[in-house]
């Protein structure tokens, strides 16, 4: 208990100190673990490998997925498919035919086995620089998203190692295991994420929508695994089917409140496998000088093959990016074909309403290919994006946890996971250190607050404007078999017109906009009544009852100032 206490204020002192410094708070976390795990009076910590692949990476995988819009994963996931599964092989066979050479007690496999946990990256460091120091959008997608699907690659690859290793292996069979697996846990995600949300949808209780949430990652990756597939891929995609619903299927209340929860646990699992990672370089050091291998050897190895990542991640990249240049020269033809067969759709007169229907369907993909050839002209990744992604390639607490995996038969054992254990660390401390001088060097463009600002008073007008149009062509307004009265569809249709109206610009830079003087003397007159409530509760005139409702109007309220 007093372990759990300290490091819980351990986590909440780096995330401080990270806001006032700038440095990652895993990163800080991951120094502070060292230093305590050095000092001669502190226990050994052993980091079990199932406990971080069965119950903490479902969440932390499923808080991510979460958040990630399908769409984002869909225009990215040619580079996304790329880095987390091509990188991921070709990194695993090179490391393994190098380092089985240089060394050669060490089985080809087994190195194999090695490249396959140091292959997939860890992106809670990179995006945690990249949100502070405002990366584009597009970057931060490709990051999140090859960390989402690197871990289930290397971990079937890790798996076909292993088999390879006891003596069994065919090129045929591996690849038809992996097709398998990766199918089965498509299936298992979809059906897990269609009905936890339809589940949660009718309990109608933020609460406990809350609380069956907690349970999905693992409904989604235990019968994955049962199953010989990717429990990883399947908590992946149960996130994705998630996030994809719950905007239509459950209330802004329940949203909200799983979305708080859901950012407190993943705030506090993030952080505290940096913090046990560092704590457990003492139990390494002491296994690999049981074993008779020196530091200096796995500082060695673990420095060519940082390398070597960084060599073939730097290229995939490159080549990518070169790829992607080639494809925009195409953009303007593509464009032009596609206004071509959306101006003869406007000008086709329907027959029927079932071909009506069908050119409805046509016209919203035409509307969304011209979408996506607006998103890859707006926000191109260019060769300095290209330097940042290559250089954001840090490896987390799954490649320790994947070597931790290894058969106690394998050769060098010990000394494979002392290897992948430095890569690790090394590459955080290196990348995750210097990842900020590398952004601010590239200057890669950075969102500009204007333009995002117009946008989203862009979007806005044009819903209200659709949803105005629905109500006022309708004569009479019948909502749930009640008629409306006019005027009070007027009152409120006029009530959004202002709220739109608000969050326009001033004229003048330094003039406040109406809305920021809205929130001001809303901001005063709310402080004003919290102190009078206060007084009220030191008082006690008012009965509990009615001090509680009045304390959650008055948070409700100021929640939706934050807004």
């Amino acid at each position: 208990m007093i372990l759990a206490i300290a490091a819980l204020a351990a986590i909440v002192i780096a995330a401080l100190l990270s806001r006032r410094t700038g440095v990652a708070a895993p990163l800080l976390l991951l120094v502070i673990g060292i230093g305590i795990s050095l000092i001669p009076s502190t226990p050994n910590f052993e980091l079990e490998p199932e406990w971080i692949l069965a119950g903490v990476l479902p969440p932390l995988l499923y808080a991510s997925a979460v958040r990630v819009p399908v769409r984002d994963l869909r225009r990215n996931f040619r580079m996304i498919g790329l880095l987390s599964v091509t990188l991921v092989i070709v990194s695993a066979f090179v490391i393994g035919g190098v380092i089985s050479w240089l060394m050669p007690t060490i089985p080809f496999w087994a190195a194999v086995a090695l490249g396959a946990v140091v292959s997939p990256t860890d992106a809670v460091a990179a995006t945690s620089i990249g949100k502070r120091l405002g990366l584009p959008h597009r970057l931060m997608t490709v990051l999140e998203g090859e960390s989402l699907l690197n871990d289930a690659s290397a971990l079937v690859l890790l798996r076909t190692a292993t088999v390879a290793l006891a003596g069994s292996f065919s090129i045929w069979s591996a690849s038809w295991e992996f097709l398998r697996a990766v199918v089965i846990a498509v299936v298992v995600g979809l059906l897990v994420g269609w009905l936890t949300v339809h589940l949660r949808a009718r309990l109608a209780d933020p609460v406990l929508t809350t609380a069956v949430s907690f349970i999905v990652p693992f409904l989604a990756y235990l019968p994955a695994e049962q199953a010989e597939a990717s429990g990883v891929v399947s908590v992946v995609v149960a996130g994705l089917v998630t996030g994809n619903m719950s905007v239509r299927k459950l209330s802004a209340r329940e949203r909200s409140t799983e979305r708080t929860n859901w950012n407190t646990l993943q705030f506090l699992i993030e952080n505290g496998v940096f913090l046990l990672m560092g704590l457990e370089i003492s139990t390494l050091l002491a296994d690999l000088q049981d074993n008779g291998h020196t530091a200096w050897t796995v500082l060695g190895l673990a420095g060519l093959v940082i390398v070597l990542l960084l060599v073939l991640r730097t290229a995939f990249i490159g080549v990518e990016v070169l790829g992607q240049r080639r494809v925009a020269a195409r953009f303007p033809a593509a464009r032009e074909r596609v206004n071509r067969i959306g101006a003869k759709l406007d000008a086709y007169d329907p027959e029927d309403e079932r071909i009506q229907q069908r050119i409805d369907r046509y016209s919203r993909r035409l509307a969304r290919g011209r979408a996506d050839l607006d998103f890859y002209e707006r926000e191109p990744i260019g060769l300095r994006g290209a330097v940042v992604l290559s250089w954001a390639g840090m490896r987390g607490v799954v490649t320790l946890a994947a070597a931790l995996t290894l058969p106690l038969s394998t050769t060098d054992r010990s000394l494979l996971i002392g290897v992948a254990f430095a890569v690790a660390v090394i590459s955080l401390l290196l990348y995750g250190g210097t990842l900020p001088l590398v952004i601010r060097w590239a200057k890669v463009r950075t969102p500009d607050a204007d333009e995002q600002r117009d946008e989203v008073i862009s979007l806005m007008e044009s819903l209200g404007e659709t949803a105005e149009n629905s109500l006022a062509s309708q004569k009479d307004v019948t909502i749930d078999g009640h008629h409306i009265d006019s005027d009070v569809v007027d009152s409120v249709l006029d009530r959004f017109r202002q709220l739109r109206d608000r969050r326009r610009p001033a004229d003048d830079p330094d003039q406040l906009t109406k809305r920021q003087q809205q929130k001001m003397v809303s901001r005063t007159y709310l402080e004003a009544m919290q102190e009078a409530l206060h007084e009220e509760r030191a008082i006690g005139a008012y009965s509990t009852y009615a001090l509680q409702r009045a304390q959650s109007f008055l948070d409700a309220e100021e929640l939706r100032q934050d807004r």
